[in-house]
């Protein structure tokens, strides 16, 4: 028999990913465009699939499937603050 104090939580292996993605510093601009050009604002693999007019199946966003979503929304969002705040840039083409 064993008990709550002997379980030992199973340590996160995307940790250390997570947090390399958290300690990403956005300090020029060519890094904040290049990172706002790679990351998608919305999810890509969302899709109706369609045949002939008729919609045969729906595909659901994928995207929060992925373990280390949040950090890189984050990311994306530091970058689009950096351009708009420290830049004065117009960041409504990432939008």
């Amino acid at each position: 028999m064993t008990s709550f104090s002997q379980i030992q939580p199973k340590q996160d292996l995307l940790s250390p990913v997570r947090q390399w993605l958290d300690s990403i510093a956005i300090d020029n601009a060519k890094l904040a465009h290049f990172l706002c050009r790679l990351i998608p604002a919305q999810c890509p693999f969302e899709r109706d699939i369609t045949l002939f007019g008729r919609k045969l199946f729906h595909i659901p966003p994928m995207c929060k499937l992925n373990p280390v979503y949040e950090e890189v929304v984050y990311l994306r969002f530091r970058a689009l603050c950096y351009l708009a705040d420290v830049c004065g840039e117009d960041v409504t083409a990432y939008c």
